[in-house]
């Protein structure tokens, strides 16, 4: 949700941007005291690497648009940037344009997460970096980024004829200042300079790292690509494409491949035109290489700009400093987006997609509404990062079945259990801060089980707002199903151990899909135990049901929920039998991927599946009980969602004025057939349903 005024937000913004500026001077006069017991004077390897560069350009104008272009493949790939974005938009002041290259599994990713952040003054175009490969794929490069690590040698010609600057980043950089000021250094270029590069930070280029080591050449220490300001018009001008082209077709002749990707082919250009590049203070690329010389760069400087962490090792590289810049790292990784939603005061620009018509039904909420965070929690547009971890999508198969799910934190531990019991595709939406998502990243590389499953999709829906929402999460999840079917299940449920195999069986033989329209129900049941024996076929099942180890789902609390599934008749079936809609009828059940969505007003707890259910059969779907399926639900705390409707008067009279709207829209779209359900909206719900 767009905020409408956000003190407490910009004062954590404030002191976490005073800590961090605090923490700079604190370490640079340590990184002085140890350079003076040293003995290292703490000068730059070359006139062109200082910190320091004479006096400050000036800054961009308040509104000028920054251009920075950024080439992301991969899920991995994808969290980078968003970290990197993270810290651009923590200190920027300037409108940004992002133009990103990306291939088709990142841009989904970026696509929908800049959709749902909705951050003011940011644009984002999209560059298909599969029609670029040709242009690079002829090049042996030994780098671990591959192809996608040489496309920065193409942007003068992928980027639009119009473009003239732009600033060219690295995903694994993380900004400690403002991007203007960078953008700033373009007014330092000669007429004829059109690359700015710092140089790099190590000996690989002098080749004395190893016995028999030959880089590519490069004028002396040679530079580093992760931060590049390029004037793409002269490069344009210069006749780039040919020139790169024939520099890395000669150097080929005698070398096997580049090592570092567009980095050696960048230098030996610069060795040969020395004239096009336009050195940058050492600061605007710090350099944590294995073999890093940046300690020459930071002990000097008066604050740095931007972190390169370049290693292959990432965070993990050895350098005597680096739990310092780890930790600013983690500052960004873990830092809450939505408190950088915020507006340029005084650059008008155009709002995001959908930005004008929430800030105008934010608008006319009222904020002495008994229901108003009940509203205010329907309008809230959470940021969404599909696929957070890295996902195979299922192969093809016709009647193939999804598992459907959400949680949050507090149900985590559930997932070990779950992939045990359903060996098929997963889609799952998990609720979380920014700083949650990497606890559960740390919780699925630490799980064997979980880290062996790539046809599990986790989607992360970032937290925001009092109450849980429920259905907008169960919408996420159900938009990234990729088989023909999904099962529409709940986190604390096992399904039996044989029901994935069974329903696409079952799906098959009961002709689904275009010759019937049918939602196949799953009977539930539940244990009161924490640890029981889990049933391996029907027959168990009602072996513990008769001895009272499982119950039929919620016989104690809320029997309506599920009798018309009709256990007794369950018990002695042997084909799928045909049941009627009652009132409250909330069933788990298989439908066709395009079934309808949850209605996204239901959030919090209560009626969030039975309106689903009621929209199915407005619709007209068959609800068939499966004779031999089941899930059992297991025991956990009560929500805290539950908790307030259990114990609020105001609450549970909240639930039945979105169920009167609910119907009024159901009137809508169904006329007179609506009636049908009116009964059932107008009774209350018990306040001792769990």
């Amino acid at each position: 949700m767009l905020p409408r005024g956000r003190p407490r937000a910009l004062g954590a913004a404030a002191l976490l941007l005073l800590l961090l500026l605090l923490g700079f001077l604190l370490f640079d006069g340590r990184l002085r005291r140890a350079a003076a017991l040293d003995g290292d004077p703490g000068a730059g390897p070359g006139d062109h690497n200082r910190s320091d560069c004479g006096p400050p350009p000036p800054r961009p104008s308040k509104c000028e648009l920054l251009h920075v272009a950024i080439v992301c493949a991969g899920h991995n790939s994808s969290r980078d940037v968003i970290t990197l974005v993270k810290s651009m938009l923590f200190y920027r002041k300037n409108p940004l344009h992002l133009h990103l290259v990306t291939d088709a599994v990142a841009r989904n990713i970026l696509e929908m997460l800049f959709h749902t952040w909705m951050v003011p003054a940011v644009r984002v175009s999209f560059y298909n970096a599969d029609e670029l490969k040709s242009q690079v794929s002829w090049i042996p490069n030994k780098h671990y980024s591959g192809l996608y690590g040489l496309m920065k040698l193409v942007l003068p010609s992928a980027l639009p004829a119009e473009l003239a600057h732009v600033i060219v980043l690295d995903t694994d950089v993380t900004f400690a200042s403002d991007i203007s000021e960078l953008w700033a250094l373009f007014a330092h270029f000669s007429d004829t300079q059109a690359i700015g590069l710092v140089e790099n930070q190590s000996d690989w280029y002098l080749g004395n790292l190893w016995k028999n080591h030959r880089p590519w050449p490069a004028l002396g220490r040679g530079f580093n690509t992760g931060v590049i300001l390029l004037r793409l018009d002269r490069l344009r001008q210069a006749g780039w494409e040919q020139m790169w082209r024939l520099t890395a077709r000669r150097e080929l002749l005698t070398l096997p491949a580049t090592s570092l990707a567009d980095q050696d082919i960048f230098n030996a250009v610069i060795k040969e035109h020395p004239g096009l590049v336009q050195p940058l203070p050492c600061v605007w690329n710090v350099q944590l290489s294995d073999h890093t010389l940046a300690e020459r760069c930071y002990s000097a400087a008066s604050d740095l700009k931007v972190i390169h962490w370049n290693s292959p090792k990432k965070l993990q590289v050895k350098n005597k400093h680096v739990e310092f810049f780890r930790n600013f790292y983690l500052t960004f990784l873990e830092y809450d987006g939505n408190l950088l939603r915020r507006e340029l005061f005084g650059c008008p620009s155009q709002p995001p997609p959908g930005a004008e018509q929430l800030q105008q039904a934010l608008a006319q909420l009222d904020e002495e509404d008994p229901c108003f965070e009940f509203r205010q929690q329907q309008l809230t547009v959470h940021r969404v990062h599909v696929t957070f971890l890295p996902h195979e999508p299922p192969p093809p198969r016709p009647h193939d079945v999804t598992l459907v799910a959400q949680l949050s934190m507090d149900r985590l531990q559930m997932l070990e259990a779950l992939c045990r019991h359903w060996p098929g595709p997963m889609s799952l939406a998990l609720y979380m801060t920014d700083a949650e998502a990497q606890q559960f990243l740390r919780f699925i590389e630490a799980s064997p089980v979980l880290a062996a499953r790539q046809d599990v999709a986790y989607h992360v829906v970032y937290r925001e707002g009092p109450l849980y929402p429920v259905n907008q999460l169960r919408n996420v999840a159900l938009a990234q199903a990729l088989t023909p079917y999904v099962f529409l299940s709940d986190i604390d449920f096992l399904p039996a151990y044989s029901l994935y195999d069974y329903l696409r069986a079952s799906i098959e033989q009961l002709g689904l899909g275009s010759q019937r329209k049918a939602a196949l129900v799953v009977p539930a049941f539940e244990t009161l135990r924490y640890r029981f024996s889990f049933p391996h076929s029907k027959v168990e099942l009602l072996a513990l049901l008769d001895v009272g180890a499982l119950y039929t789902f919620r016989y104690h609390e809320w029997p309506r929920g599920h009798a018309p599934t009709d256990y007794a008749r369950w018990r002695e079936a042997q084909a799928p039998y045909r049941v009627q809609w009652a009132a409250d009828y909330e069933p788990y059940v298989v439908v066709p991927r395009d079934c309808p969505r949850y209605d996204p007003r239901f959030v919090g707890f209560g009626w969030n599946k039975v309106a689903h259910i009621v929209e199915l059969d407005a619709q007209e779907y068959e609800l068939l009980v499966l004779p031999e399926a089941f899930t059992i639900h297991l025991p956990h705390a009560p929500s805290l969602d539950i908790s307030r409707f259990r114990s609020s008067p105001t609450y549970r009279d909240c639930l039945q004025a979105l169920k009167d709207e609910f119907h009024q829209d159901l009137s809508r779209h169904h006329g007179a057939a609506a009636l049908k359900y009116l009964p059932a909206l107008q009774q209350p719900q018990s306040p001792a349903r769990d």
